[in-house]
């Protein structure tokens, strides 16, 4: 999709795991920016570099992005980085995000946590972090956003899951778990949003090349194919769009072994 397809002119867009140069929260804030939102970012470069991210991941990533973004020309504001497994660091980036763009009309909550943890490694102190920032953070996000939501305008918020419904995967089950709750957040908060004049859609894009990845990923979908849905569903053209859970997977929703 030509980036000029879709404009977002005058719109105002939290963007969260925004941290990563080949990631797609960083894609995101570009194309985003591009189309002519003003954007705060959010990330937490610290996670990235302990949660064997090191190929993909640099020091101060999410502040660096946003200086290469600004130095471009685009509208970018940054949020201060901090961990959303701690309690108020949620609602607080909402507030700062709020404070620094003068409201939101819209927030993408691109943000993840995930560690490879098989059953029998199960306890409380590496289970809570999963819950904390994959389900937690988005649904005290949700509320902060709609209490300063504007009725009279369009307002949408875009969340992301994996493909966690389409087949087990049995040493990340904690993560699959979380993300699976938010896909459901999606559903359940799709009716009470409406009556404030916000979508809310769910958006799982599969494998993506985003350099963490040693192997072949020739057939993967990149982080501009995410960026291009993600765009759609916060333009007047998904004006009737909510409560859906969208796959941009390449097919990997047939059984995981689907190949185009």
């Amino acid at each position: 999709m030509n980036n000029a397809a879709i404009k977002l002119d005058g719109k105002k867009i939290l963007i969260t795991g925004v941290s990563r140069p080949l990631g797609i929260g960083a894609t995101l804030a570009k194309r985003f920016a591009e189309a002519g939102a003003t954007v705060a970012i959010h990330g937490f470069s610290e996670y990235d570099l302990t949660v064997g991210e090191q190929n993909s991941a640099t020091p101060n990533g999410t502040e660096s992005l946003s200086k290469q973004l600004a130095d471009s020309g685009l509208s970018v504001e940054l949020i201060t980085p901090s961990d959303f497994t701690k309690t108020g660091t949620a609602v607080g980036v909402v507030e700062e995000a709020v404070q620094k763009l003068g409201g939101l009309d819209g927030m993408v909550l691109n943000h993840c946590y995930g560690t490879k943890l098989k059953m029998g490694e199960w306890t409380e102190e590496n289970l809570d972090p999963h819950f904390s920032v994959n389900i937690r953070a988005c649904m005290l996000m949700i509320q902060t956003f709609a209490a300063q939501a504007n009725p009279n305008k369009t307002n949408a918020i875009t969340l992301f899951t994996s493909g966690q419904a389409n087949s087990p995967m049995f040493d990340e089950v904690p993560y699959c778990v979380a993300k699976e709750a938010v896909s459901n957040l999606c559903r359940q908060a799709m009716t009470d949003l409406g009556k404030r004049s916000i979508r809310i859609n769910c958006v799982n894009p599969g494998p993506n090349d985003t350099g963490y990845y040693p192997g072949d990923t020739s057939n993967w979908c990149t982080p501009n194919d995410a960026a291009d849905l993600v765009l759609f569903l916060h333009s007047d053209y998904a004006k009737c769009i909510t409560g859906q859970i969208i796959a941009s997977d390449k097919g990997e929703g047939f059984g995981g072994n689907f190949v185009l």
